[in-house]
């Protein structure tokens, strides 16, 4: 049976006991997140954990993380009530991404690579929230129709037992919540890209736009 993670989370939002908790965002990038942090930001007290080591090239990293920056920035300055929204930056460790991935180079975007990254950045998420005593930790990563959400939310939840804090189950792209950041990336101007970071996705997309050049031909 599959199960509605929108509706779950719909729920836990419901809940009066849950307002003004706190919540450890992982985030992959400002456009992915403005949409999310639109929605949870007058339910929950968010810190944005910015942890992504799958991002190959160093110029890449700085450009994404000083928008997220920039994102934060500009709906703290929002005077709607919502919580204030924190950032913390994760270390730039991209040499644990590549161990990580080791044999699953060749996997296609959206494969087991995929899974073994979203698990790495979600590992480091659960770590540090426990560490800093928040009530739930999650991901923007479900917002992308890219995305397998039903296998973010079984790593999230496993992680969750594993190290004793609550996950908030998702699927942010429900309700179009992906159009709503698309939007929001427009009326920020936001910089976006169309791959997820890590030189596998990069060099697969160039392919497939090669490819889409070719019979345009």
């Amino acid at each position: 049976m599959n199960r509605n993670y929108a509706k779950e989370l719909d729920k836990l939002l419901e809940a009066s006991e849950n307002k003004g908790k706190t919540l450890f965002l992982h985030s992959c990038c400002a456009p992915c997140s403005s949409y999310v942090l639109e929605y949870l930001r007058s339910f929950f007290r968010i810190t944005v954990f910015y942890y992504n080591p799958n991002i190959t090239e160093d110029a890449e990293y700085r450009k994404r993380v000083e928008e997220q920056k920039r994102l934060i920035g500009e709906f703290n300055q929002k005077k709607d009530g919502a919580y204030p929204i924190a950032i913390v930056e994760g270390e730039y460790q991209k040499e644990s991404f590549f161990q990580s991935v080791k044999g699953l180079e060749k996997c296609k975007e959206g494969g087991e690579r995929c899974f073994v990254c979203y698990e790495l950045r979600l590992r480091e998420t659960a770590r540090q929230a426990k560490e800093r005593k928040a009530d739930y930790f999650t991901t923007t990563l479900t917002i992308s129709p890219l995305k397998n959400a039903a296998k973010i939310n079984e790593i999230g939840e496993r992680l969750s037992k594993e190290w004793g804090i609550a996950f908030l189950p998702s699927d942010f792209k429900k309700r179009d919540g992906y159009k709503r950041s698309i939007e929001l990336s427009k009326e920020y101007e936001l910089y976006r890209q169309d791959y997820c970071g890590c030189i596998y996705s990069k060099l697969e997309r160039e392919e497939a736009k090669m490819l889409a050049k070719t019979h345009l031909k």
